[in-house]
């Protein structure tokens, strides 16, 4: 009977896997799938010295699965009882006053953080946008991917006012969002992102003058911010035939008196340091800080590793992200900033752990703490 019952769970976990093919086939005549580099545009990415062979690589050696396959991961994700895997109802959420915003002064450090990674970054006087997921589902099929937790975003892309730029991490749905980039066309200055995403923004609209691609330890200035893209551990990919066909970035952004970091995704490591070295200490940094598991421990950290790059970069202030708004791993939704908060605790880390939508301002006074996901 102990037999039967697993060969029918593999039957069904075969099944859902052709229909992830099935739906992979489909999304490959989506828009949502974004586009091609150019031929010239890969022969330019191979000068960078981490691309070989139409893959784009990183600095160490980075497994995608550590020890078990693809299909084990979606065994577990699928039937494995997690409890609190889900929030009981919608989070807490503040509505962002689109006026609010406007009114900033060059030596205002703010950010709001929306969910999962899609934050607001207001510094030098300007408005930066980072990794805009704000639609309610991920990609062309909404029924194989989670669900937002709340109906909504603390803003509406729509709302927003005018953006210096927005920054790109990697091009996973859970971080550049078609919808959102569609509504954000013509109200950004520049969109700014590793190589090879700017054949998915062209793809959708975007005016190639409005995009800067840039390799890691490049540079660029918009109105008045340096903004560098540094290295991160991740891999990319919008589909079943283009993994690593783009790059991933980490980004400072800096002031003529603030300086502000972003990790995007990806594992722990030694370029944590690296950019604390180079570019730190920071006043602020934004870390990723959920949807981790042991099956892919090399491309997200678990929360005492965010708490130590946070440390390594030499950040005042930390404030953890990727998480509250999407189930995409097989631990507690609250899980990552209950373990994060700790270790900030044992470490002396300051951290601040805003509700959504919260503007969290860096101006000395007491920063955003209430245990609210309790």
């Amino acid at each position: 009977m102990r037999k039967k019952t697993k060969r029918t769970a593999w039957l069904i976990v075969g099944f859902i896997g052709l229909l992830l093919l099935a739906g992979a086939a489909f999304a490959g005549l989506s828009p949502q799938f974004g586009g091609t580099p150019t031929r010239a545009e890969k022969a330019r990415y191979a000068r960078s010295g981490h691309y070989s062979k139409g893959k784009f690589q990183n600095q160490m050696p980075t497994a995608l699965m550590t020890g078990s396959s693809m299909a084990q991961v979606l065994w577990e994700f699928v039937f494995k009882k997690t409890p609190g895997k889900n929030p009981p109802g919608p989070l807490p959420m503040r509505l962002l006053d689109s006026l609010s915003i406007t009114q900033k002064t060059p030596e205002l450090l703010r950010v709001t953080w929306f969910g999962h990674s899609a934050s607001l970054l207001e510094i030098g006087g300007q408005n930066i946008l980072l990794d805009p997921m704000l639609g309610q589902e991920m990609g062309p099929l909404s029924w194989v991917t989670p669900k937002r937790y709340n109906p909504r975003v603390p803003i509406f892309a729509a709302q927003l006012p005018p953006l210096a730029a927005v920054l790109i991490s990697h091009d996973h749905y859970d971080h550049l969002d078609y919808e959102t980039i569609r509504q954000l066309r013509t109200k950004t200055r520049l969109f700014i992102v590793p190589l090879g995403i700017a054949a998915h923004l062209r793809a959708w609209g975007v005016d190639t003058a409005r995009i800067r691609e840039l390799d890691w330890n490049d540079s660029v200035q918009v109105a008045g911010l340096t903004i560098v893209s540094t290295p991160a551990r991740h891999f990319s990919g919008r589909g079943l035939t283009n993994r690593n066909a783009t790059s991933w970035s980490s980004w400072v952004v800096k002031s003529a008196t603030r300086r502000a970091f972003y990790s995007g995704d990806g594992g722990y490591g030694p370029h944590f340091a690296a950019i604390g070295r180079q570019h730190g200490p920071f006043d602020l940094a934004l870390l990723e800080c959920g949807q981790y598991d042991p099956h892919w421990a090399d491309i997200h950290m678990r929360p005492e590793q965010s708490v130590q790059a946070a440390r390594d970069v030499r950040a005042a202030v930390m404030l953890p992200v990727h998480w509250g708004a999407f189930t995409e791993a097989n631990h507690p939704w609250d899980e990552p900033v209950k373990r994060a908060t700790a270790e900030a605790a044992r470490l002396g880390q300051p951290i601040t752990t805003p509700e959504l939508g919260q503007p969290v301002t860096l101006d000395g006074r007491p920063l955003p703490q209430a245990r609210w996901w309790e």
